[in-house]
């Protein structure tokens, strides 16, 4: 019988239904959050700055040693 009602309902009915589970649903999952407080979010940026500051430092100094090496072989064949 429900499968009946819903196949007679319309279709903006039955997706407008869906949207308001979804948000329901989004919503009580959101509940369960456990959310870090302002000393985790500190440590977490400064880890990430920290590492992307260290990537960026290697990256230049492989850049700069494979500029070297493209200079050096450029000069030993003129």
């Amino acid at each position: 019988m429900a499968n009946e009602k819903n196949a007679k309902e319309n279709w903006f009915k039955r997706a407008w239904k869906a949207i308001k589970n979804w948000f329901r649903g989004m919503k009580s999952e959101l509940k369960k959050v456990v959310w870090p407080n302002r000393k985790t979010i500190t440590k977490n940026v400064i880890v990430a700055l920290t590492v992307m500051v260290a990537s960026g430092v290697v990256i230049w100094a492989f850049d700069q040693v494979a500029m070297l090496i493209v200079q050096t072989l450029i000069s030993i064949g003129h």
